[in-house]
This record gives C-alpha cells, sequence and structure tokens, in this order.
C-alpha cells in the first residue's frame, strides 16, 4: 500500500459572488436614468381626444405641461363641477399662466429655451373659450410652440 491515499472529492465548487454587487449597481443606475418619474399629481379629469396624426414630444425637457378639466373628487371644495386650470401641481386663473411659463422658461437651460414646447392637456368635454383665453396668455408670454395632447385611435 501506499503511504499517501489520494482523496477524491467529487463535490461542485462554490459559486464566485463577488462580481455580484458589482452588477447589482450596474442594473440599479440603469433604471434610475432611464425611468421618468412625474412630479407634479394630476388634481383635474383629463380624458384626452383621439387623433390619427400624432407625434411624440422627443425634448422632455424643455416641455411644460398645463392641465385643463374639472377637477378629480376630493380635490376642491366649492365649485366642483367648474373647469380648472392646473400648474405644476397648484390650480390657477387665466391671469396666471403667463407668468407661469415666463418662470418655467428662465428655469431651463439655454438649449432647452430655444426649444420650449407647451403642452395642454385639455379633456374633451372642456369648452374653447378657456383653450382659446390659455393661447391668449400664451402669446403674451411668447410661446409659440404648443402642442396639444391626444390619445391614438
Amino acid at each position: 500500500m501506499s503511504m499517501f491515499r489520494r482523496h477524491h472529492d467529487h463535490s461542485v465548487p462554490g459559486l464566485n459572488m463577488s462580481s455580484m454587487p458589482d452588477l447589482i449597481f450596474t442594473v440599479l443606475f440603469f433604471f434610475m436614468i432611464v425611468t421618468h418619474m412625474r412630479s407634479v399629481p394630476v388634481k383635474v379629469r383629463v380624458q384626452v381626444p383621439q387623433g390619427t396624426e400624432l407625434t411624440k414630444l422627443t425634448r422632455k425637457s424643455a416641455v411644460t405641461y398645463i392641465y385643463i378639466g374639472k377637477p378629480m373628487s376630493g380635490t376642491v371644495k366649492n365649485e366642483p363641477t367648474k373647469t380648472r386650470i392646473q400648474l405644476n401641481d397648484k390650480f390657477a386663473s387665466v391671469d396666471q399662466v403667463a407668468p407661469f411659463v415666463k418662470s418655467e422658461r428662465s428655469a431651463m437651460s439655454p438649449n432647452d429655451k430655444q426649444a420650449m414646447t407647451v403642452s395642454i392637456k385639455a379633456d374633451r368635454e372642456t369648452d374653447m373659450g378657456t383653450i382659446t383665453d390659455v393661447k391668449q396668455q400664451l402669446r403674451k408670454a411668447k410661446a409659440y410652440r404648443i402642442n396639444y395632447s391626444a390619445s391614438h385611435r
């Protein structure tokens, strides 16, 4: 008999987990960069009209949203059936649209100021008088690129 005995261990070696934290953080950063979080809670009921000739907005950082519709239940105590204008997270009057757009423009980068677009998300049952008043205020603020949100048919 030999002096040295060989023990054959046929077990599977352990899995190397040293690169797992790097992989997890890479995936986490990817989703943090790609995900767009809505920062403004919509307080008005908006059911956009349908359209056939639609295009997507390319530079979302240069878009300012104006929501027009009837308030959702529980957001306004008096006059719940009146059409309201929402700028960021507050209700506003028509006269406050131009100063709002000017302040939004001043907060943008120089490249985004040139490509600034105002997107009007109006409920399909909103009267055209309110939308016309908002458009007049946008002209006063020199915001000439206006986009109307719609859903695809």
